[in-house]
């Protein structure tokens, strides 16, 4: 039994359904109105607390059993989901002359991306429905996501990702066994075909920014920052957004762990975007309503965050402007240069897209948007194998390669004359 879950909430009209009623979206509003879990958090409180955090031996997202919407013995699947490490990055907070960076790096997770978390949800209701088949569309970390957990626990799955997908994604997927269709479009393209599926066939629909739950499970990245800064929250965190559905969770993070007292205050919360596909910078720049902005059209080398359309652009706003952040865009060139700058300054190897929350605290920081004394939080969503020829670009931008020497030590000395960089 589900008892810690009040309702959930249009985003639009606020109009509330039960926990038992509510489907994926509102009825008034379609595919827009997304819904948002609402808590009882008195009852919360009464079973979990920092307390009880600190005395709880299960490192994974699931030690915030109590502030998720399942069954409090609804049975996980068994990959070690959550419980990343958040790292104390003081080279790279000396080089931007600012009192903390750190660094969460998601890029520890099963699949190697946050959206772990968010899969692993999906799993729980999916199987809490008795559903037969799980679908979802991805640029490529939802979809090996959806498709390694399924693997973990036999669960029948389909992926959709465009036909570009990066190929080390691709092979996640066939590899975990998935039935995978690359369609011959753009992401847009994949998740509209997602979804025609999923209605037409009766699957169970993983999507971001359309299943409620998916929030859910991503703002467990956010109470792990919180907790491993002792709940001293930082001034600012950088997370870099597409659909909007991380940034949208560790928002709802920040709100749940105010509303039960865990801390006096919420983060700056700031969402970086690639000037290819800046959708949510452009409007907040320009003031524009995202129900009714139509799509752009997306292109950027950080695969992971191009989207025409963000699906869940309503809460990623509402993340950004609640908390008095902003939205930064990034050229692809900066994203890129990134990649080797965060790896070496803190030992987090990025994909473009985590790499890109760096490269927007760059920006903020020669904007003056970040002080001195500010301590900020990185939120780094992917592995760089995820994506290793723009990893290989990356490096050759920046002036690396490897030395190419004979087996001899002479040949070596030689090199070393003009190659050593450390």
């Amino acid at each position: 039994m589900i008892d810690n879950v009040t309702g959930l909430t249009c985003v639009i009209c606020g109009t509330t359904y039960s926990a038992e009623e509510a489907g994926y979206v509102c009825l008034n509003h379609g595919n827009d109105g997304i819904l948002d879990v609402q808590y009882d958090y008195d009852l919360v409180g009464s079973r979990i607390s920092k307390a009880s955090l600190n005395e709880d031996r299960d490192p994974t997202m699931w030690r915030y059993r109590s502030l998720l919407p399942i069954a409090s013995d609804a049975t996980v699947p068994p990959l070690t989901v959550g419980g990343t490490p958040t790292y104390d990055a003081r080279r790279l907070a000396e080089a931007l002359g600012i009192s903390r960076v750190f660094v969460k790096d998601e890029g520890r997770q099963p699949t190697a991306s946050l959206k772990d978390r968010a899969s692993a949800m999906a799993i729980v209701k999916a199987r809490e429905q008795g559903a037969e088949v799980v679908t979802t569309a991805s640029t490529g970390n939802a979809a090996a996501a959806l498709s390694g957990l399924s693997a973990s626990v036999g669960q029948k799955n389909v992926i959709f990702v465009p036909e570009t997908a990066p190929q080390a994604k691709i092979a996640q997927l066939l590899a975990y066994g998935s039935t995978v269709a690359l369609v011959k479009g753009t992401y847009g393209d994949a998740f509209d075909l997602c979804m025609e599926a999923a209605a037409a066939f009766g699957w169970y629909n993983r999507n971001t920014g359309f299943n409620p739950y998916m929030t859910e499970g991503k703002k467990t990245a956010g109470l792990e920052i919180l907790e491993q800064l002792d709940w001293d929250p930082p001034d600012a965190i950088f997370v870099s957004v597409g659909d909007g559905s991380i940034i949208g969770g560790v928002h709802k993070a920040m709100k749940d762990a105010q509303a039960l007292g865990w801390i006096d205050h919420t983060p700056r919360i700031f969402g970086i975007q690639s000037a290819g596909s800046d959708y949510l910078v452009q409007a907040y720049e320009s003031g524009e309503d995202v129900l009714t902005k139509p799509p752009i059209s997306a292109d950027t080398v950080a695969d992971s965050i191009s989207a025409d359309l963000p699906r869940d652009r309503i809460k990623a706003m509402n993340a950004v402007v609640e908390t008095d952040g902003a939205y930064l865009r990034v050229s692809d060139i900066d994203i890129l240069a990134a990649v080797p700058t965060l790896a070496r300054g803190s030992g987090v190897f990025a994909e473009p897209a985590g790499a890109a929350a760096y490269a927007g605290l760059v920006v903020a920081v020669n904007h003056g948007l970040i002080k001195a004394a500010d301590r900020v939080v990185v939120l780094s969503t992917g592995s760089g194998l995820k994506d290793v020829a723009s990893a290989m670009k990356a490096v050759a931008a920046a002036g690396t390669k490897p030395m190419v020497v004979e087996p001899t030590l002479d040949a070596l000395k030689a090199a070393m004359k003009t190659n050593l960089t450390v």
